[in-house]
């Protein structure tokens, strides 16, 4: 009897049940159209991005390098939950697996926290850049890139793989309903058959730390390079305003969300599903129109690969 009432307590849910983010037929299929017209342009994006960089040997620096490699993490990252949530859009009832349920948490913090980490290598990059070019390609050479690229995504790995096996340790026999469109550390625990406030404190010193800390070192990074551009020419300035400018719109907008998220206790606002639709479909499109735009070498670099291209069509 006793290992009876054991197994029930500790037996995993077969699938959780997402709430989506509207039960109303006509929302929803805004929700569709959106959603599907943000992922294809965050694809079309940030793939350009990385073919224009490894295709202009100009663009072969360490900045581009990081930003190739942040075009790709956007486009993975938004890979883990958009598509899912574009099929159960069609769908009655929004279900998914404990399994994949698992797979979508792993993958989302792997990228999440990988992309934190390198916009803090991002920033360190501009600052060696600014305030020390003379030591620039001593500092920054392809070694160190490749170091740094390993660094952050075993970061990534290491922080995801932590945050995982915590919730897999936690026992579902009861509620199977996420309020959400995907899978998330905070609003899974919630269903946990057990009291989560120790998780809840290692998860807050967890993605919460980490966000606010390399939060506030990238602002401290900035406004040292700030206060460098002061005393640099008018025409350098305006360039390096423009790249830091750039820089700090994705920093606000992507770890805005993960201190939102996971510098509190998992309760759930109204506020956490436009965050998250943020988080997971806008600042992944966003990046490589800010990237772009505001970036007079990637606007001619992309100019040279088109007009490449429709020569070619022309012959």
């Amino acid at each position: 009897m006793e290992e009876t009432i054991l197994l029930n307590q500790t037996s995993l849910v077969a699938y959780f049940q997402l709430r989506g983010l509207s039960v109303n037929q006509k929302v929803q299929m805004a929700v569709f159209s959106m959603f599907l017209i943000f992922y294809v342009l965050t694809l079309i994006g940030n793939i350009l991005i990385v073919i224009t960089i490894i295709y202009d040997r100009r663009l072969h620096t360490p900045m581009y390098f990081f930003l190739s490699n942040l075009s790709f993490i956007d486009v993975c990252h938004s890979t883990v939950t958009v598509p899912k949530m574009l099929i159960d859009t069609w769908s009655e009832k929004k279900l998914i697996s404990f399994g994949a349920c698992v797979t979508q948490m792993f993958f989302l913090h792997l990228f999440a926290c990988t992309e934190i980490f390198l916009l803090t290598v991002m920033a360190y990059d501009r600052y060696v850049a600014i305030c020390k070019p003379l030591q620039y390609l001593t500092v920054m050479n392809w070694k160190v890139c490749m170091l740094l690229a390993m660094a952050l995504w075993t970061g990534g790995t290491i922080h995801s793989l932590a945050l995982t096996s915590l919730t897999l340790k936690l026992p579902y026999c009861g509620p199977d309903e996420i309020d959400n469109f995907f899978c998330d550390v905070p609003q899974v625990i919630k269903l946990a058959c057990t009291d989560t406030r120790i998780i809840e404190i290692l998860i807050i010193s967890n993605s919460g730390l980490i966000s606010v800390v390399c939060f506030v070192v990238l602002v401290v990074s900035y406004a040292v390079i700030l206060v460098s551009l002061r005393q640099q020419i008018s025409e350098g300035r305006r360039k390096a305003l423009s790249t830091c400018a750039a820089h700090l719109t994705v920093v606000t907008l992507f770890l805005g969300h993960c201190i939102f998220i996971y510098s509190r206790p998992s309760t759930s606002l109204p506020e956490d599903k436009v965050v998250s639709v943020f988080f997971t479909a806008v600042t992944p499109l966003l990046n490589p129109i800010i990237y772009t735009l505001r970036n007079e070498d990637m606007k001619s670099a992309l100019n040279k690969l088109m007009g490449r291209k429709n020569r070619k069509e022309e012959k």
